[in-house]
Parts: C-alpha cells; sequence; structure tokens
C-alpha cells in the first residue's frame, strides 16, 4: 500500500477546508475543455483512476481525481473496506467541493458547471456531491455507487443524473437502485435515467479485482456517459 505521502499519481493540489487537498489533473489535448469530477473506487487512486481520467482528457474533458485517501490504495477487499469505512462521509464531500471550485476556476475549463463521475463508493459520493453542491453541478454519473450510510436529503440536487448498475450487484441490487431513483425524484424532482446491466458489481473495472469485469457492457455504459455529458456540459 502506498504511504500517505507516496502516491506518485498526486500532480496537483487545491484548497479544501482551509486545508490542501491532492488529485491527479488530466487535460485534453486541445489544453481546454468541460470540467469533470472523477470519484475512485474504495482502492483508492489508483493506475485504474488515473487511466479513466486520461480516457475523458482524450475525450475533450478536463478531469480531476481527487485523492480522498490521502495517498493510500490497496487492492485488497477487507483493507479497501477498512478505509472506506475510516472515511468520513462529511470529510470526502468537502474534499470534492474543493475540486469543484478548483475546476470551476481554472483557466482551461469552459463549462460553466462541472460534471462528477464515481465508481462504487466513488459512485454514492457523486450523489452526496451532487445533492451538496446544487447548481455547480451539471451532470452527475454514479457506476454502481454505494455509501457506507444512507443518503442525505436530495433536496437541492438539480443535476440531470445518468446511472450504470449491474444486475446480479449484491452491492447495489436492482430493488435498491429502483427505491434509490424513485427518492431522488421524490426529493428533487429530477428523474435519474437509471441503467441495470446484466453484469456484477465494478463491471467497468478493467483491473477485475473481484472478477466481474465485463468489457461489453463497459463500453456501452462509455459510451452512454460520453454522450450525456457532452450534452450536459457546455
Amino acid at each position: 500500500m502506498e504511504s500517505a505521502q507516496g502516491n506518485p499519481l498526486q500532480n496537483v493540489t487545491f484548497p479544501s477546508n482551509g486545508s490542501t487537498a491532492h488529485g491527479y489533473l488530466a487535460l485534453p489535448e486541445s489544453g481546454s475543455g468541460p470540467g469533470l469530477v472523477v470519484i475512485q473506487e474504495w482502492w483508492g487512486l489508483t493506475d485504474h483512476v488515473a487511466d479513466v481520467t486520461n480516457r475523458f482528457a482524450a475525450e475533450g474533458f478536463v478531469a480531476l481525481a481527487p485523492d480522498l485517501y490521502g495517498g493510500r490504495t490497496t487492492h485488497d477487499s477487507d483493507e479497501a473496506g477498512e478505509l472506506m469505512a475510516k472515511l468520513p462521509v462529511n470529510d470526502a464531500a468537502t474534499d470534492l467541493a474543493g475540486a469543484v471550485d478548483f475546476l470551476l476556476a481554472h483557466d482551461a475549463v469552459t463549462s460553466s458547471k462541472v460534471g462528477a463521475v464515481g465508481f462504487c463508493m466513488g459512485g454514492g459520493f457523486v450523489l452526496v456531491l451532487a445533492a451538496q453542491q446544487g447548481d455547480k453541478i451539471g451532470a452527475a454519473v454514479p457506476f454502481y455507487g454505494v455509501l457506507k450510510e444512507d443518503y442525505p436529503s436530495f433536496a437541492n440536487l438539480t443535476a440531470p443524473l445518468l446511472g450504470h448498475f449491474g444486475e446480479t450487484d449484491q452491492m447495489a441490487d436492482p430493488q435498491a437502485v429502483r427505491a434509490l431513483a424513485e427518492r431522488i425524484e421524490r426529493e428533487s424532482g429530477v428523474t435519474p435515467e437509471f441503467h441495470i446491466y446484466p453484469a456484477g458489481h465494478a463491471f467497468f473495472n478493467d483491473e477485475n479485482h473481484m472478477g466481474t469485469y465485463d468489457p461489453e457492457q463497459a463500453e456501452l455504459a462509455w459510451n452512454r456517459t460520453l454522450e450525456f455529458l457532452r450534452r450536459e456540459l457546455r
């Protein structure tokens, strides 16, 4: 596991709640584009997260992946669960809010709002961030989002939502996904566009730690995500 001071992927710092947060920033070849926050899985800011961030940059987005674990990473499920359990949701949301403000003030960002995409734990945080930041978020995309506690109120959520979930995902099963969509619509008035794929949890992660990577479903979800972000972020 990387030390808290030693993640080589950290290449940018930004203010967060009176302190300094770190992350990985990738710019498009054009040098500018819509802003996008990419939120890690419970493994930490890994090579996979950096690769996904680079892929978004290659598609024209100014993409920033905040490091919510302070440099720590793991490929062990038990350790990942411990790291997630020790991460206060409010602290993570504060770091993510700092990332939003950093992007909105960045010279390379052309959009008036930013997008947010997250995976597993990060998918849960996408929804928390969208609810917390309101009109600053122009598009939100949770991939099989989970949160260690109940979601806060969605009353301030205004962003369009696109979600990707696995049919055999025991961490975010279809019944729970439907209940979440109903709650979001009830509290915010936003109708989520949630897709259920014939796949398991973490089907997008090509590092395949859980043995559930599905390249066909991952490509479908990726293309839907790009179309959605391009439509909503201007």
